[in-house]
């Protein structure tokens, strides 16, 4: 069965091949482009004539690719993703990856994780990840965009160092966060710890964040007064902690507010342990 799908694969696409406007670098042309930092790795080849490759892993997350068109007509109803060998393989079998999808207003083509880390194993032993399409500007002729193995190896080796190298966390992941506490209590948890060491770690490798505001709430449980206090000394744990790691006292508003400002009802327990908690909010510049 699986020969039999591998074999019509092949014939479906030198079908298409005899008769497509295919974009692709040439070997002389081929370039991969890394731009690396502690926050993403992204690696890119520009298609002439077409538009950009992009793998992009940014930190906390996994990478995904873009095929980025100059114009968003090319593909609007979808591309089959194909592994193909590259012109010195002789004999290799082309590889089915997946069906995709284009973005409604951009025209990207945006390949999720799995896919894209198949992609990029493809592109390591010197395939040639192939976007087919049906039409190409409305005429009889197919579309056939490829992404270039040459030079590829050599700019793998360095986008695996930049990864290995990246924040455990990124910018959304630690912008907004909420510590929640046990009834009447104020003490941080192990896990709350361990969340206020991922933000003071983001905090001090990224220089425009310029202020971290740190919110206590209680639920209404009790009297108003005791709440107000219990929520005092939730914001004042937090930014206590925050400042034993290092960060600049300048930097952080502590605030509380006792029962006043519920994220939810306080009309069940799920609710009121909702809203016993600390938000940390970092804003940037």
């Amino acid at each position: 069965m699986f020969q039999r799908f591998t074999v019509a694969v092949f014939f479906t696409l030198f079908a298409i091949g005899l008769q497509a406007a295919t974009f692709r670098s040439s070997i002389d042309d081929s370039k991969w482009e890394l731009e690396a930092s502690k926050f993403s790795c992204r690696l890119s080849q520009v298609i002439p004539s077409f538009g950009n490759a992009v793998f992009e892993h940014e930190a906390g997350e996994s990478v995904r690719f873009v095929l980025k068109p100059t114009e968003n007509i090319h593909f609007q109803k979808g591309a089959q993703l194909v592994a193909e060998a590259a012109p010195w393989q002789p004999g290799v079998t082309p590889r089915k990856i997946t069906a995709v999808k284009p973005e409604h207003l951009s025209g990207d083509l945006n390949v999720e994780t799995k896919h894209a880390q198949n992609m990029l194993a493809a592109l390591y032993k010197g395939m040639m990840p192939t976007f087919t399409a049906s039409q190409w500007y409305g005429t009889n002729e197919s579309l056939r965009v490829s992404v270039s193995a040459v030079n590829f190896q050599s700019a793998y080796t360095d986008y695996v160092a930049c990864t290995a190298g990246l924040l455990p966390v990124n910018y959304r992941q630690v912008a907004r966060t909420a510590i929640l506490f046990p009834s009447a209590a104020w003490r941080l948890s192990d896990s709350s710890r361990e969340r206020l060491e991922l933000i003071g770690l983001y905090v001090k490798n990224d220089d425009s964040v310029k202020g971290i505001y740190v919110d206590g709430h209680s639920d209404n449980m009790g009297r108003r007064l005791m709440n107000r206090d219990l929520s005092k000394r939730r914001a004042e744990e937090v930014t206590a902690y925050l400042i034993n790691l290092g960060l600049d006292p300048n930097m952080i508003t502590t605030r509380y507010h006792g029962e006043r400002y519920p994220v939810v009802k306080n009309n069940n327990k799920e609710n009121r342990d909702r809203n016993r908690r600390v938000t940390i909010r970092l804003e940037k510049d």
